[in-house]
């Protein structure tokens, strides 16, 4: 586990979903005056530099962020993403040099009303988060694992929070961890949004993690996900991903309706590129 590390990945077409995704369910939980917790149980650097020798060891990020740089007709969702990323890139006389992680785009968005709890267990990845938000008052960063450390975040005291888990998956068990924390945190705060990122990956838990995500969502959820490489000839690589979201906003379902067929035209790396978005309503 601790020998991943997200710089090699950062940007990526898993990132664009996911962030872009994310954004989304905090601009409606900001439509409400009333403040809310976010919990990044696998918080990862904050940030990355794209031109590190581990971003360009694949240059997963050419076939992601990089892709909607320069392109005029993002759609929505998607535009306030990159826009959101050129901030992070302004001094760079309009290149892609940097990219912010989740902490970094969720903080950019959140109010001083709002609580961000960062967790990261890898010693490099936990130094450089904290030393990024150490003078940041509303959020608190600690090394120790998501999963476990969610028991003392649900709920919030003022019964407004959302969750986002996106470990690294490289052990079987991170599948079954996902679950555990989730079916505990939603008997603690039902009334929580819950994100979860996964990867389209020849495993058996991949692929059956979204039923398992369904039976712990007594209050609707909605599945989007991504697809736009073939895996490799033996059958490995990552295809696409997907997010698993449990009490959605209820304009998530709109907004992804138009961005994501977008997105598999616009990121698909193959002629079989396409999308899913499914929902059960409350």
């Amino acid at each position: 586990m601790l020998a991943y590390r997200h710089a090699f990945h950062a940007g990526n077409h898993a990132d664009v979903l996911k962030h872009t995704v994310l954004l989304r369910v905090l601009a409606h939980m900001n439509l409400k005056d009333k403040g809310y917790r976010l919990v990044d149980t696998h918080a990862g650097a904050g940030g990355y530099s794209l031109l590190d020798p581990s971003a360009q060891k694949n240059g997963e990020y050419l076939q992601g962020i990089m892709r909607l740089w320069d392109r005029k007709d993002l759609p929505t969702p998607v535009a306030d993403y990159v826009a959101l990323v050129r901030k992070f890139n302004s001094g760079s006389g309009g290149e892609l040099r940097h990219y912010p992680g989740s902490p970094t785009l969720a903080h950019a968005v959140m109010r001083s009303t709002d609580q961000l709890r960062l967790f990261e267990l890898h010693p490099t990845d936990y130094r450089t988060l904290q030393l990024g938000f150490k003078d940041i008052k509303t959020a608190t960063v600690t090394k120790a694992d998501g999963f476990a450390s969610l028991k003392g975040q649900v709920p919030p005291h003022t019964r407004r929070g959302a969750v986002l888990i996106d470990p690294s998956y490289e052990g079987r068990d991170d599948y079954a961890k996902v679950v555990q924390a989730l079916r505990d945190a939603v008997l603690r705060f039902a009334e929580g949004t819950y994100m979860v990122w996964y990867p389209q990956v020849s495993k058996h838990e991949a692929a059956r993690l979204p039923k398992q995500l369904k039976t712990l969502s007594p209050k609707g959820w909605l599945h989007a996900t991504l697809t736009v490489q073939r895996p490799d000839a033996q059958g490995f690589g990552l295809a696409g991903s997907g997010m698993f979201i449990i009490n959605p906003p209820h304009t998530l379902h709109e907004e992804l309706r138009t961005a994501l067929p977008w997105l598999a035209k616009a990121l698909g790396q193959y002629e079989g590129a396409t999308f899913q978005l499914e929902q059960r309503a409350a």
